[in-house]
């Protein structure tokens, strides 16, 4: 029986500006990457989203991001390996010690927005996050097939190589940009047929129509998606009819 990891971006509403249905999604998911306060969050969204996920036996994730609240973490900023260091071990410290107040543990982190793509090609910020990951002694969601992910390997450390369902492709594997049209998939059929290549045949196609070869051990949705969970509903629903287990690695 094929096994997916089904991940979701939360927890990015923060004072009285709400972001995402979280509580809606939650019970359709595995794992909860929570926003940690740079581009989205705050402490009571944090403790929330945390204890929403206890209850419905989702594993607790970190989901840091470059410093950039207005941007949402999705402007590259120019940072050095030992900035991304501080900035996930800073950041997932802060979920760490609410899961920890609730009586659970810290099970992944996998980085946001600009901060996730620049380092899933770059050497000196992969093995920065990976060391960060080590360090807090937990797994690590990064772009399947990048560089970030070899070097997760052969640092020995737990690691899963992510794919995307609401997400176009590029040619070499990395995400299309949002702006690009089909760099978002907003049809929910459209995000199943998508899923079902790359967990059961290994592939994505590409906006060109290239066929690329990816490795899926963990499934994101965006919970900033219209319709994010019209979207994990029809995953589940997909999944038990062809029989693929859904469930935290």
């Amino acid at each position: 029986m094929k096994r997916i990891d089904l991940n979701c971006d939360m927890g990015e509403s923060y004072g009285a500006w709400k972001m995402g249905a979280d509580a809606e999604v939650m019970p359709h998911i595995s794992s909860a990457n929570i926003a940690c306060g740079f581009h989205g969050g705050d402490p009571a969204t944090i403790r929330k989203t945390v204890r929403l996920a206890l209850d419905h036996g989702v594993a607790i994730g970190a989901h840091p991001s470059l410093p950039d609240l207005q941007g949402f973490g999705r402007r590259v900023m120019k940072i050095s390996p030992q900035e991304m260091y501080d900035l996930v071990v800073y950041q997932a410290g802060a979920v760490e010690a609410f899961a920890r107040a609730a009586g659970a543990k810290l099970h992944h982190i996998k980085c946001h927005g600009a901060l996730y793509n620049m380092a899933a090609n770059d050497e000196g910020l992969s093995d920065a996050m990976v060391r960060a990951a080590k360090d807090l002694g937990a797994m690590l969601y990064v772009l399947s097939r990048s560089k970030n992910f070899e070097i997760a390997k052969k640092a020995g450390i737990a690691v899963c190589g992510e794919v995307f369902a609401d997400r176009g492709y590029s040619d070499d594997g990395t995400l299309a940009p949002r702006d690009k049209p089909g760099g978002m998939i907003e049809d929910a059929g459209s995000a199943v047929k998508q899923a079902l290549a790359m967990i059961e045949e290994g592939y994505v196609t590409s906006l060109s129509g290239k066929r690329v070869p990816v490795a899926a051990d963990t499934l994101c949705i965006h919970g900033d998606q219209p319709g994010a969970a019209a979207f994990a509903k029809a995953l589940r629903r997909a999944f038990a009819e062809r029989k693929i287990e859904v469930g935290a690695p």
